[in-house]
């Protein structure tokens, strides 16, 4: 009797909880002067660069980054559609890593008061060597997955000898007729917006870190016999 050729799919997906937050927010001025506009953005942003540079040295805040000062102007309309004169923007991103989402809560609700800061949002993320090992697993378990549903497959069939001839990535198996899916393993990073807590009693900004999901999927072909 000839070997029967199975083909099959092995899923797998696990959540994790976050190990870091990055926060993004932005500082903006404006105004007719352009020279005015830059000096008044360097206002604004030195004290935020001192007090994460203090945070960094206390070791509440793991890392952050700030891009150089982005400068345009523009010709807004008037009612009457003439062009006024020119306003000048000067905007600079930040971003914040923290470890401690607590920490993160009571800086983002003090941040969020100063004058031309705007909070953006919140990526939910794992370490390296965390993401690294969960991969792992989890294409490890879709694998086994595949194997359990060939197994079945042949056992239905009255068949016991069950082997691997072909395994890949979803859409990477020879004779796909899918050629372009994703691949596994895969993470799904959880972002989350600023929001303001309404009840009073400070700038406090509410957190809640969101599950990050891995997840992996193989195709494999067997031969039962």
């Amino acid at each position: 009797m000839s070997d029967v050729v199975i083909t099959v799919r092995g899923e797998h997906e696990t959540r994790i909880a976050p190990e870091r937050a990055i926060a993004h927010l932005t500082i903006r001025a404006e105004g007719p002067e352009r020279g005015a506009v830059v000096e008044r953005m360097a206002a604004l942003t030195q004290p935020v660069r001192d007090d994460l540079a203090s945070r960094k040295s206390a070791g509440t805040v793991t890392e952050w980054t700030s891009q150089r000062v982005s400068v345009w102007s523009e010709r807004p309309w008037n009612n009457e559609g003439k062009r006024l004169a020119p306003v000048h923007y000067a905007t600079v991103d930040f971003s914040v890593t923290f470890t401690d989402f607590a920490v993160l809560s009571w800086w983002a609700g003090e941040v969020a008061e100063r004058e031309g800061v705007q909070l953006g949002w919140i990526e939910w993320k794992l370490t390296p060597e965390t993401k690294a090992s969960v991969e792992r697993e989890v294409a490890t378990q879709a694998v086994g997955v595949a194997v359990g549903r060939a197994s079945a497959y042949a056992g239905a069939l009255g068949l016991a000898d069950v082997t691997a001839v072909e395994l890949a990535d979803v859409g990477l198996l020879t004779q796909q007729s899918r050629p372009e899916t994703a691949p596994a393993p895969r993470m799904l990073m959880a972002k989350a917006s600023f929001a303001s807590d309404a009840a009073g009693g400070g700038p406090a900004v509410q957190l809640q870190p969101e599950d990050i999901v891995i997840s992996a999927a193989v195709e494999a072909r067997f031969a039962a016999r």
